[in-house]
Parts: structure tokens; C-alpha cells; sequence
């Protein structure tokens, strides 16, 4: 994550991740995976994490994908909905196209910002599940 991190007072809204079709078996015990949050320069930036084992995903009742951070701290394991990670281990082409149509969506909207925009489409709930604002039921 960019060390200092800018939130917007106007948010876009992602509407590419809630939409998206990616199965529980896409990814694997060890394939390593960011989350996108936002924009940082000219590129896009998220959290990277590492796929450990199945875990259901409370926030949508499906199965999700228990992940470690390596930085540690107060949640070194969440769990996440697998429509929310991108593979940074492999280039496959379902990630790769999701991707560039982020790139394409976010990029063009913060043009000229040096600054890590944070597009706050993301919190955790008490329980460690990774939910998308999308995806938010309740108070979990």
C-alpha cells in the first residue's frame, strides 16, 4: 500500500466487481492475489495477500478464500469473496481483462494525481470478512 493514502470527496463507484464471474476453484492454496482499492499515479493499487485455504465468506453466504498478509498487524488473515482477488502469481486471462477494465475505468478519472486514492469500496467486518460495499448486509 502507498504510504499515505487519499480518500475523495467524490467516490467512483466500481462497477465492475460486483458483476464479476469468477468461481471459488479460480484460485488455489498459494496463489498470491491483490485486492484493488484504487488508483496510486498512474496505476492501479490494492492489497496483496496469499491464498491459504477455503473459508466461507459470510457476508454473501458463498465460499471465499481465507488470505495471509505478510505485513502482519491486527488482521494477518481475512477472509475474501474470490470476485475481489486479481492473481499476481499467474497471468491468466480472466484476471488480466478484469484488470485492464480498472485500469481503463479508474485511470482516466484521477488523471494528473500524483496522490494513493483510496476509492473506500472495501471495509472488514468484526469477523475478518473482506466485504465490498456491494456486498454489505447488515452490521457482520
Amino acid at each position: 500500500m502507498p504510504d499515505a493514502v487519499f480518500r475523495p470527496p467524490y467516490i467512483p463507484g466500481d462497477i465492475f466487481t460486483p458483476d464479476r464471474d469468477i468461481t471459488h476453484a479460480h484460485f488455489r492454496p498459494g496463489d498470491k492475489v491483490v485486492v484493488i482499492k484504487g488508483v496510486a499515479g498512474k496505476e492501479v493499487w490494492g492489497d496483496a495477500y496469499k491464498v491459504v485455504t477455503p473459508s466461507w465468506h459470510t457476508p454473501t453466504d458463498e465460499d471465499g478464500w481465507r488470505l495471509y498478509d505478510a505485513n502482519g498487524g491486527d488482521r494477518t488473515y481475512i477472509t475474501a469473496h474470490p470476485r475481489y482477488l486479481v492473481h499476481l502469481s499467474r497471468r491468466c486471462p480472466d484476471c488480466l481483462i478484469y484488470l485492464r477494465a480498472m485500469e481503463d475505468y479508474l485511470l482516466p478519472q484521477f488523471a494528473g494525481s500524483n496522490e494513493a486514492i483510496d476509492c473506500g469500496w472495501y471495509s472488514l467486518t468484526r469477523l475478518n470478512q473482506l466485504v465490498h460495499v456491494h456486498d454489505a448486509r447488515g452490521n457482520r
